[in-house]
C-alpha cells in the first residue's frame, strides 16, 4: 500500500497568512501532521474574500480552506490557560512554522530564536519579510514593496505609465515555498545528527530569486543593467476574436516561424528583426500589425497553427476559464475541494515506487481538534527517537547512495545529482541542492551546450565568449560540468555507465527525448534499481499538450498570472519569468520528498513535476474565487485586494542616467497603516473623510487619493520618502533598477551576494538561496559555475572509469568538448 513520505512527521504551525500556509500544506501534502495553533480570533484568512464581500457566518474563506485542507486546528489562548497545551505541542513537533506578517494573539512573544532555543530538538522556520536580525527587521512590509525593492518592476510595462506590479502576491506563495524546502533541507541533516535548526526565510530574497533573473549577477560581469527599462515582449499578448493568445519568441528561427504564423512574410526578409531590440524600436508598428492579425481569429485557430509550426504560444487563462483547458481537464488539474467543494488545484507532482500524497481531507473549523490532542499523552518528536548512526556528524556518507545518513557538514553531502536539464527553470532544482551539498553534475554537450550560455555579455567571435554569460552562471554554481554528445551512441552509452554512480537524474526536456534516447525511467531503473528521476517537462509526461513548446512566460500565460498583471484598460502583461524559478521550486521539493521516501524504504521512484502544475497552484485564488463565488479577479495596475491606497508615485530624483524614471511605492494594508500615512502626509484636509478609515472606503476613493499622493511624491526623493514612511509604520519603498538591490542594507546584512571568481569571467556576484540554516553553510556559493567541460577529465575517470588514453579517443572523436560547436577540445566557434 502506497506510503506519504512525511508520515509521522508533525509540523506545528504558528503562522497566520499566505507564505505559512502554503508552507504548511505543502508538508501536509507530503503526508505531515500539520496541527495549526490559532488564538481566539483564528487565522485572518479564514475571513477573507478577495473581493471584499464577507465571509458566511460560521464558514470560513475558500482561500483558507484550500491552503488548510489536511491539518488540524488547535484553540490555544495563554490568557486563559492554554499554555500547557501549547508547550506540549511544541514539545512533541518535529517542524515548527511561524511567519512575521502574522502570529496568533497571545503568542507574539514566541520568537523563532527562543522557540529553537527553547525546543533544540526541532526545525524551527522563520519567514519575514527581511530575514530575522536583519537590521530592517521592523519595518513594515507588503508584497508590492518587497517587489518594488527587488528590481522586477522596472522590466516590465509601458514607459508612458508607471512601472507595474505582477499581481496575485507571488512572493508569499513563493516565499512559501521555499520555507518548505528549507524545513526539509534542514530535516535531512537533522536526523543524522538528533539536533534541530533554525531556516530563515527572507521574503525580500524570495522576491529577487523570484522575479529577477541574476541581474546582479549580470551587471558585476558585464558592468552595466541587464536590460533597458520597461522592454515588453513583442510578439507579447494580443486580444484575438474570443479572448487572447500569447507568444513566447526567442530565437531567430522563432521568430521567422511567427512571421509565417502571423502571414507577415516582409518581415521575414528584414534580418534586423530578428533583434529583440530593434523589435522593441519598432513596436508601435509590430504591434498594430499583430493585434490586426489576431483580432481575425480565434485563440484556437492562433494555437493550432503555432504548434503546427512549433511557436511557442498559449491562451491567456482567468479565473473562469483555466479549469477548462482541455489538457489542464485531462491531467485533472483541479480537484473539488473536499469541504466547500469548489476547485482547487492538485498538487504539483505525481510520485511512484511505493509513496504517494496525502488524499486531501477537509480544512478545520476553529478549535476542531483541540480536545483530541489535549487528550492526547506527550510525543516523543522524530529527529529524537530516530535510530542515528554512530558517527553521525563526523563522516560523509559514500556518493551514490541516497539512502545513507548525511553529515553534519552540509546537509545532502554524499547525495549524487545527474543534472540533464537546461535553461533556468530545471538548472534551479539541481542548484538547490548543490547549495546544501550534493554533487551536482551538469550535462551538457559541446555541439549544443546549455541555451543560457548563448546569452553571454561577450560578443560570438571573441575567445572564450560563452563563459562570459551570467544566465548560466546564476543556477549553476557548485557543479561539475560534463560535455556527452548524447545524440550519439558513444554518448549515452557513457550516460548510461554514470547513471550506475548517482542517486537522482534530473532532466526537462520534451517528453519524447529520453525515451528517444533510449534513457526513459525503465531503462534508467534497470541500470539503478533504487534511482530517482525527476522529470519535469513544460506540460508534463501525459495530455494533449505533452509535445507544446513551453517557457516560463507560456505558463505564466496559461495559469492566470498574466491576466493579473498589467493595466484594466489594456491587454494581460506577462511578467516575463517567474515560472522559472517557482515550477523549479516545486520540483526541488517534490525531489526531496523522493529522497524522504527512499531513506525510509530504500525504493526510488520517477516524479514528474510539470511546469504547469506548480504555476496552477501559486495562481490559485483566482480559480478558487470564481468557483466559490463567482467573482472574476483581473489585473488593475498597482491595485491589490489586499491594500488601499497602492500605488507607484514618480518621484522629483533622477535615475543614475538621469532620466525623470523614479517611482515610489506606497502600500497600506491596514487601517492602522492608512493613519500614519496621514500623520506623514501632515494630515492634510482630503485625508481626515471617515470614509477613508476603512480599506472598502479608500478602494472606492482610490482614484482621489492617487491623485493627491502623486501630487505629494512629485516633490519627494525616493528613498527619502520611503525613510520617513517606513519610520512610522508604512510599508513604502523606492521603485528600484534591476542592479540597484546590490546597495540594499538587509541584503548586505546577510550577505546575500556572494563574491565569486572563474576562469575568463573573473570577479563576480552570486546570489545566495533564501532560506539559511543556522547550523550553515555559511556561504551558499562554494565554487562559482563550472566552465564547459571543465570536469570531463576527473568524472569520466574517478566514476566511469575510462583511462586516458580512452578520454583523448572521446575528444578526438567529439563525443565531449570543451569550446561550443563541432564538439572536441579547442574546436568549434570561436
Amino acid at each position: 500500500m502506497p506510503t506519504t513520505p512525511l508520515d509521522g512527521v508533525r509540523v506545528v504551525d504558528l503562522s497566520c497568512g499566505i507564505a505559512g500556509a502554503y508552507a504548511t500544506k505543502l508538508l501536509a501534502d507530503g503526508g505531515a501532521e500539520v496541527i495549526k495553533a490559532e488564538g481566539p480570533d483564528g487565522d485572518w484568512l479564514r475571513g477573507w474574500r478577495a473581493d471584499g464581500a464577507p465571509v458566511a457566518e460560521g464558514d470560513d474563506g475558500a482561500l483558507f480552506q484550500f491552503l488548510a485542507t489536511s491539518k488540524s486546528s488547535v484553540l490555544v489562548d495563554p490568557a486563559v490557560g492554554d499554555a500547557g497545551l501549547l508547550g506540549s505541542l511544541l514539545a512533541g513537533a518535529d517542524i515548527i512554522v511561524t511567519a512575521r506578517n502574522g502570529v496568533p494573539r497571545g503568542l507574539e512573544a514566541l520568537d523563532p530564536r527562543a522557540l529553537r532555543a527553547r525546543y533544540p530538538h526541532a526545525i524551527v522556520v522563520s519567514i519575514t519579510p527581511w530575514g530575522l536580525d536583519s537590521p530592517w527587521s521592523e519595518r513594515p512590509a507588503t508584497d508590492a514593496t518587497l517587489q518594488a525593492l527587488g528590481g522586477a518592476l522596472m522590466t516590465r510595462g509601458s514607459s508612458t505609465r508607471p512601472p507595474v506590479i505582477q499581481g496575485g502576491e507571488l512572493i508569499q506563495w513563493t516565499s512559501g515555498m521555499m520555507a518548505a524546502t528549507g524545513a526539509l533541507a534542514s530535516r535531512w541533516r537533522s536526523l543524522a545528527t538528533g539536533t534541530g535548526d533554525l531556516v530563515d526565510v527572507s521574503q525580500l530574497e524570495a522576491a529577487i530569486h523570484t522575479m529577477t533573473m541574476y541581474t546582479v549577477t549580470w551587471a558585476s560581469i558585464a558592468g552595466s543593467p541587464m536590460r533597458a527599462n520597461r522592454m515588453s515582449n513583442l510578439p507579447a499578448i494580443h486580444r484575438t476574436k474570443d479572448g487572447y493568445v500569447g507568444f513566447m519568441v526567442v530565437t531567430g528561427q522563432q521568430w521567422l516561424d511567427f512571421c509565417v504564423l502571423a502571414g507577415q512574410s516582409e518581415w521575414m526578409e528584414d534580418e534586423s528583426l530578428i533583434r529583440f531590440d530593434v523589435r522593441t524600436r519598432r513596436s508601435a508598428e509590430l504591434t498594430a500589425a499583430i493585434d490586426a492579425w489576431a483580432a481575425e481569429h480565434t485563440t484556437d485557430e492562433i494555437l493550432e497553427l503555432a504548434d503546427a509550426l512549433r511557436v511557442p504560444a498559449s491562451p491567456v487563462g482567468r479565473g473562469d476559464t483555466v479549469a477548462a483547458f482541455d489538457h489542464l481537464v485531462e491531467r485533472h488539474g483541479y480537484l473539488s475541494n473536499p469541504r466547500g467543494g469548489f476547485l482547487q488545484p492538485d498538487v504539483s507532482y505525481t510520485l511512484s515506487g511505493g509513496a504517494a500524497r496525502r488524499p486531501f481531507t477537509p480544512a478545520p473549523r476553529l478549535g476542531e481538534q483541540t480536545e483530541h490532542y489535549q487528550a492526547e499523552p506527550p510525543r516523543t518528536p522524530e529527529i529524537i527517537s530516530t535510530p542515528r548512526a554512530a558517527a553521525a556528524g563526523t563522516t560523509t556518507p559514500s556518493a551514490g547512495s541516497a539512502g545513507g545518513m548525511p553529515s553534519a557538514a552540509l546537509p545532502f553531502e554524499g547525495l549524487r545529482v545527474l543534472d540533464l536539464t537546461q535553461n533556468w527553470a530545471g538548472p534551479v532544482a539541481g542548484h538547490v541542492l548543490a547549495m546544501f551539498g550534493a554533487d551536482v553534475i551538469h550535462v551538457e554537450s559541446a555541439q549544443r551546450p546549455d541555451a543560457m550560455r548563448f546569452n553571454a555579455v561577450r560578443p560570438m567571435g571573441e575567445p572564450g565568449w560563452w563563459e562570459m554569460a551570467p544566465l548560466f552562471i546564476g543556477p549553476n554554481s557548485n557543479k561539475r560540468d560534463l560535455t556527452l554528445d548524447l545524440g550519439s551512441e558513444q554518448g549515452r552509452e557513457l550516460a548510461k555507465r554514470l547513471i550506475a554512480h548517482v542517486d537522482v537524474v534530473i532532466e526537462n526536456y520534451s517528453p519524447r527525448v529520453m525515451e528517444g534516447w533510449g534513457m526513459g525511467y525503465d531503462e534508467l531503473r534497470a541500470i539503478k534499481e533504487d534511482i530517482i528521476v525527476v522529470r519535469a517537462p513544460a506540460y508534463g509526461l501525459t495530455g494533449p499538450w505533452r509535445d507544446r513548446g513551453g517557457y516560463a512566460q507560456t505558463m505564466e500565460m496559461t495559469s492566470g498570472m498574466a491576466w493579473m498583471t498589467g493595466w484594466a484598460d489594456a491587454a494581460p502583461e506577462i511578467p516575463n519569468g517567474p515560472m522559472d524559478p517557482t515550477a523549479g521550486g516545486h520540483a526541488t521539493l517534490a525531489l526531496l520528498l523522493a529522497v524522504e521516501h527512499h531513506r525510509r524504504t530504500g525504493r526510488g521512484m520517477l516524479v514528474e513535476s510539470p511546469m504547469i502544475f506548480g504555476a496552477l497552484n501559486v495562481t490559485a485564488e483566482q480559480v478558487i474565487a470564481h468557483s466559490a463565488y463567482g467573482t472574476l479577479l483581473s489585473r488593475d495596475g498597482n491595485r491589490t485586494p489586499y491594500a488601499a491606497p497602492q500605488g507607484a508615485y514618480r518621484t522629483v530624483d533622477p535615475l543614475p542616467d538621469g532620466s525623470h524614471d523614479r517611482w515610489l511605492m506606497i502600500s497600506v494594508a491596514s487601517d492602522e497603516q492608512w493613519q500614519a500615512l496621514r500623520r506623514v502626509l501632515g494630515d492634510p484636509d482630503w485625508a481626515r473623510d471617515p470614509a477613508l478609515d476603512t480599506r472598502a472606503g479608500r478602494r472606492a476613493a482610490h482614484d482621489s487619493i492617487d491623485t493627491h499622493l502623486a501630487a505629494w511624491a512629485g516633490d519627494q526623493d525616493a528613498t527619502d520618502a520611503a525613510e520617513r514612511l517606513a519610520a512610522a509604520g508604512v510599508p513604502a519603498a523606492p521603485i528600484l533598477r534591476q542592479d540597484e538591490p546590490l546597495d540594499l542594507e538587509p541584503l548586505r546584512a546577510r550577505g546575500f551576494y556572494e563574491p565569486a571568481e572563474r576562469p575568463v569571467t573573473g570577479k563576480h556576484l552570486l546570489q545566495a538561496y533564501p532560506a539559511r540554516l543556522a547550523d550553515g553553510p555559511e556561504t551558499h556559493n562554494h565554487t562559482s559555475a563550472p566552465t564547459l567541460g571543465e570536469h570531463n577529465v576527473e568524472i569520466l575517470r574517478d566514476l566511469v572509469g575510462l583511462t586516458d588514453e580512452e578520454i583523448k579517443a572521446l575528444e578526438a572523436d567529439n563525443v565531449i568538448g570543451t569550446v561550443p560547436g563541432i564538439g572536441g577540445s579547442g574546436r568549434g566557434f570561436r
